[in-house]
């Protein structure tokens, strides 16, 4: 019997509900933990000549991206806040001595020094006499020289280039309060305190820190009257915010008496204007921080940027004959940054565009270690980590959808930092200027709509927090699951293996759904592996 049109209708609808099997594979790979972006490196035993292609997770901190690489950043995260945060010990972190090799490149650097010195004033192409090379030859050895340093683990350069500093009075503003200071003291660690009953405690401060306001909102964070929002002000403070963050945490240390050490998030208010968590190693009075925060500002040094001196459809040219941009009408030469800048400092009058600070909601508790206000703390402070910035409140009405339109589209045309093209529409040339800029096409990661104008790090984490970076917070979480599985950390030789990306349509690289499946194997091997470990260690304990 026939199969009726209608039948076969339903069958392809229903087949067009059915999820694709890379999907699911993908889905069962989240499931379980493992990063579904993950990178094929071929590694090569330089010895033996064998290859062997190794998936590398892609690393990613946005859920959007990959949410199990994401969520393993935000776990490491939390981990490096919480061991930091009440620590009882002075983070040793004293660089190692200088080694054998790094010496004697130093040396040689030294040399190489010393034969430019002799050859700047001489006739070019002359040789030296003790080392047989000229001026040119020289530099180029010496930067390879500078280049070995680095690979052997030497930090900074051995020669920093000098730049030009601008000097500005250091006089603060009329309308910022006063700065108290105190004796600084180079500990980091809190202070400890004793209860009657003899019990002794060391608390540390969770702070949030807000910015000012740009008008009247609704409870959902959209503007009563957008027409009055002020949205360039919210522009330009998400640009700088990461500045006042900056000097706030500069200024903390000067009144605070001790070395601050900090672990600090940014994330956005439902009305889209970034704010500070940050969770403070120590006490400091509340009325101190409250007085520091209002005393701290940021002022942006640059050209006036309020009115367009160009039109979009009619911004200036480039000058391929003279390397720089040019009226289109009258083809006068646009003034370059550092000529715009000097203007700006030989006026006394002159005014900085812009100065961003902190709005008067500034709050700051005490936190116990080991406390539930302590693990509540840190998991607020990575709560949105894993989100961009214009999808950490979801804007689920139409109100909402317009707010975050209005804010990009002030964001569009501001300039965000001296290399922006947006400086073409305001009459300077910005640094560096090559062909092809123009306003609105910037790349910074300031004008895109998951930024918002931040263009920041997410997190912010002082030099002393814990003693660790990153990197050594992820080796002691791969160490403690080696030692629980009791498999020995051996290092492999750096110099038998050479390291190459390998491309999807390699042969030896299997398709993804078929890596996926095989490191989803692979992680539940692993899982019943630890979880069994674990077993005979509690087992072992309660005996």
């Amino acid at each position: 019997m026939p199969e009726h049109p209608q039948q076969r209708a339903g069958t392809r609808a229903e087949r067009a509900r059915m999820p694709l099997a890379r999907q699911v594979v993908e889905a069962v790979a989240v499931d379980h933990g493992v990063c579904v972006r993950p990178v094929p490196v071929r590694r090569i035993d330089v010895e033996t000549g064998e290859t062997e292609v190794i998936d590398v997770p892609c690393g990613a901190t946005l859920a959007a991206k990959c949410a199990p690489c994401a969520e393993r950043a935000k776990r490491l995260r939390m981990t490096q806040c919480r061991e930091g945060w009440h620590a009882e010990t002075e983070p040793i972190l004293a660089p190692d001595p200088p080694t054998a090799e790094q010496r004697w490149l130093a040396q040689v650097r030294a040399d190489l020094e010393a034969a430019h010195a002799r050859l700047v004033d001489a006739e070019p192409g002359t040789v030296d006499e003790q080392i047989g090379l000229t001026a040119e030859e020289v530099e180029e050895v010496a930067a390879e020289a500078d280049e070995q340093l680095r690979r052997a683990g030497v930090r900074g350069n051995v020669k920093p280039e000098r730049k030009r500093r601008r000097v500005r009075s250091t006089r603060r503003r009329q309308d910022a309060p006063d700065l108290p200071r105190h004796k600084p003291d180079p500990h980091t660690i809190g202070k400890v305190y004793s209860a009657p009953e003899g019990k002794r405690f060391r608390p540390s401060i969770f702070l949030t820190c807000t910015l000012d306001t740009y008008g009247r909102v609704h409870p959902d964070g959209t503007p009563v009257d957008p027409n009055t929002y002020d949205y360039r002000h919210a522009a330009r403070d998400a640009i700088h915010f990461g500045k006042l963050v900056d000097r706030f945490a500069q200024n903390l240390r000067r009144v605070a008496g001790y070395d601050v050490q900090y672990f600090a998030t940014v994330e956005p208010q439902r009305r889209l204007a970034p704010h500070l968590h940050m969770a403070i190693r120590g006490t400091i009075p509340r009325a101190l921080i409250r007085q520091v925060a209002a005393a701290t500002y940021h002022q942006v040094w640059w050209p006036q940027h309020d009115q367009p001196v160009y039109d979009l459809d009619r911004p200036p040219v480039w000058d391929a004959g003279a390397g720089v941009y040019v009226d289109p009408d009258t083809g006068e030469l646009l003034p370059t940054w550092d000529e715009a800048l000097d203007a700006l400092g030989e006026d006394p009058a002159a005014e900085p565009a812009h100065v961003v600070r902190f709005g008067p909601q500034v709050h700051a508790e005490g936190v116990l270690s080991g406390s539930g206000d302590a693990d509540r703390c840190i998991g607020y402070l990575a709560k949105y980590l894993t989100k961009s910035i214009d999808v950490c409140h979801a804007a689920a009405t139409d109100a909402q959808r317009q707010h975050v339109d209005r804010l990009a589209e002030a964001l569009r045309y501001e300039p965000c930092s001296p290399h922006c093209p947006n400086w073409l529409l305001y009459g300077v040339q910005p640094r560096d200027a090559r062909d092809g800029q123009r306003p609105g096409g910037c790349k910074s990661k300031a004008h895109k709509r998951e930024h918002l104008g931040y263009a920041g790090r997410r997190v912010l984490v002082s030099r002393k927090w814990s003693g660790k970076t990153l990197a050594d917070h992820k080796h002691d979480r791969r160490a403690w699951v080696l030692a629980a599985l009791g498999i020995a950390l051996n290092q492999p030789e750096a110099e038998r293996y050479a390291w190459e990306r390998a491309r999807p349509e390699d042969p030896d690289v299997l398709p993804l759904a078929h890596r996926l499946l095989r490191a989803v194997g692979e992680r539940v091997r692993w899982r019943r592996a630890l979880d069994e470990a674990k077993a005979r260690a509690a087992g072992q304990t309660a005996a």
